[in-house]
């Protein structure tokens, strides 16, 4: 909500000839991002495992404000391995959970969490940061979509 307001506050700058659309359009979609806010909320505040583990450093405000914890992060430089004894640290971390579940990203390897998974049992599940796509008018509610297709992954998974 803080990015849509702070592009239309650069656009209304940058083209005040047309700052009205700008600022009509950014409401418009900061009350569909409040919707998904409250339907995220109602389906993630009551989920009886908050604890995961993600595989970048991607999700640390959606889980500040979902109340998830994240307790371990496979790859804590994206496209870097974890070393040996970061991977035996997760592992140790994960077969402490009493719900063992990974949250990859879908634009890397998997390799690392599929190691970690065959260690602990863990299922593997994919939630999306939404830092790819394409710029197209199809692809307009590509960040709400998605959003609610990781709200269905978290909810099956800490289940």
């Amino acid at each position: 909500i803080a990015q849509v307001r702070n592009i239309a506050d650069q656009l209304k700058e940058a083209d005040p000839a047309h700052a009205d659309a700008y600022e009509k359009n950014a409401a418009a979609y900061i009350e569909k991002l409040t919707a998904l806010k409250t339907e995220m909320h109602a389906a993630l505040d009551q989920v009886p495992h908050k604890d995961i583990v993600t595989f970048h450093e991607a999700f640390p405000y959606f889980a500040k404000e979902f109340h998830l914890n994240i307790i371990a992060v496979v790859e804590r430089e994206p496209g870097t391995e974890p070393t040996p004894s970061e991977l035996q640290e997760t592992i140790e971390q994960v077969n402490a959970l009493p719900t063992k579940v990974l949250f990859t990203e879908p634009q890397y390897s998997p390799a690392a969490a599929e190691t970690i998974a065959r260690e602990t049992g863990a299922k593997i599940y994919t939630l999306d940061p939404v830092v790819t796509g394409e710029a197209t008018p199809a692809a307009k509610n590509a960040y709400i979509d998605t959003m609610k297709k990781n709200m269905e992954v978290l909810k099956e998974a800490l289940q």
